[in-house]
């Protein structure tokens, strides 16, 4: 069973805006689902992402570093 988390919870673990999340959400690169006006993210989804994100070569991919 899926571990559901909110785009601003995925927010502070990836380090990505609110928004870009939303965009990858619609391009499908992550697992969500809308209920109600809000999109709940899988967090094995979000996870695998972001790992795959870390380990490419291409720089622009991947959070911002503070």
């Amino acid at each position: 069973m899926p571990d559901w988390i909110t785009t601003t919870e995925a927010a502070e673990i990836s380090g990505y805006h609110v928004n870009y999340l939303r965009q990858i959400i619609r391009k499908r690169k992550i697992k969500a689902e809308k209920r109600g006006r809000d999109w709940w993210v899988d967090k094995d989804s979000l996870l695998t992402y972001l790992k795959g994100a870390s380990t490419s070569k291409d720089k622009r991919r991947g959070p911002k570093s503070a």
